[in-house]
């Protein structure tokens, strides 16, 4: 039976995340990597991305002359085809604070199935992705203002696609709500007026004093942990993650409300 939230029912869920600017391709993978759904759009982005200069990427995304050099390199080299040489599936490629949460490398053969219908990775390359879907290495955030024929952002890129691919995913997943665990930059990539679901969003806070303060790498390995702990439990319900206690977080129905669910724990 489906629990409430100050009054509104919750029914199934699929998970969002946000991709990892830190990368880990040496690891074996014993999983067969799957395609990216929107590969037909990275091919067209990544012909924008082959022409950007060491000077572009310094200036696009404010990085350093070596890391400049390196993505220069890679988007020069970058194959969008189904199961290019080099790829890894995407759940094992990403290796920031959020991954360090949901472990996904220990997943069992079950429980990365089930990540593969209830969880989604936002890419400013790839659009969306499935945890074991093909990427090569990248470093490409949504935030970054490339201009391209649609416009002059990554926003304006992608458009609704993103939208309209989550709502393929949640018509397979049987669900009509959508657990939003991507950070502001990445969520605002998903055209909301286009998704045909409601949005639940977990915030991670931490009790210091009388202050509550989110605390970014905290919150990216809760955001991780929350995924894991979804996948683990087979969640039919967000209700279900109320019960959720990763690295010391509480549920706090005080502060939360139908779509937004607060979790509070005192400074470690």
């Amino acid at each position: 039976m489906s629990e409430r939230v100050h009054g509104a029912t919750l029914d199934p869920v699929l998970a969002v995340l946000s991709p990892a600017k830190r990368l880990e391709f040496d690891a074996e993978c014993p999983f067969v990597p799957t395609v990216a759904p929107l590969l037909k759009e990275t091919k067209k982005l990544s012909e924008v991305t082959r022409k950007l200069s060491l000077s572009d990427l310094r200036q696009l995304m404010k990085l350093s002359v070596p890391l400049s050099q390196l993505n220069v390199e890679r988007f020069a080299s970058f194959k969008a085809t189904a199961r290019p040489v080099g790829a890894k599936p995407a759940v094992w490629a990403f290796d920031g604070d959020t991954y360090t949460g949901l472990r996904a490398r220990s997943f069992s053969e079950a429980q990365m199935r089930y990540a593969q219908d209830h969880l989604r990775i936002l890419s400013g390359l790839y659009g969306l992705l499935r945890p074991l879907d093909a990427i090569l290495p990248y470093r490409l955030e949504m935030g970054t203002r490339l201009g391209t024929s649609r416009g002059s952002t990554l926003y304006d890129f992608w458009g609704d696609l993103i939208a309209r691919q989550l709502n393929s995913s949640l018509k397979s997943a049987g669900t009509q709500v959508l657990l939003n665990l991507a950070s502001q930059e990445y969520f605002q990539a998903v055209d909301c007026s286009a998704l045909r679901a409601q949005v639940v969003t977990p915030h991670f806070k931490e009790r210091r004093g009388r202050t509550l303060k989110v605390i970014s790498f905290s919150a990216k390995r809760a955001r991780g942990a929350m995924a894991r702990y979804l996948i683990e439990q087979r969640a039919t319900e967000p209700a279900q993650l109320m019960g959720f206690r990763g690295d010391g977080y509480r549920f706090d129905k005080s502060l939360s409300d139908e779509t937004n669910l607060v979790f509070v724990r005192e400074q470690p």
